[in-house]
């Protein structure tokens, strides 16, 4: 029960803090340039992805 009051009250404040995270009239008048956020985030995520295997030899080097 305690899992679920958890995961309930988790989503909850992910739905409220999203909306009022929300741009005024969504995507038309927004602040913000959502494909250079996306790009960003893709980015990122390419560089992850490639470096993580560099991150794992070198550990696994390192512990033999």
């Amino acid at each position: 029960m305690k899992k679920y009051s958890i995961a309930l009250l988790a989503g909850l404040v992910f739905v409220l803090l999203s909306k009022a995270a929300q741009a005024q009239t969504g995507c038309t008048d927004s602040p913000e340039n959502p494909t250079a956020v996306l790009a960003v985030v893709g980015l990122a995520g390419g560089i992850v992805s490639s470096a993580l295997p560099r991150w794992r030899a070198r550990r696994k080097s390192k512990t033999q």
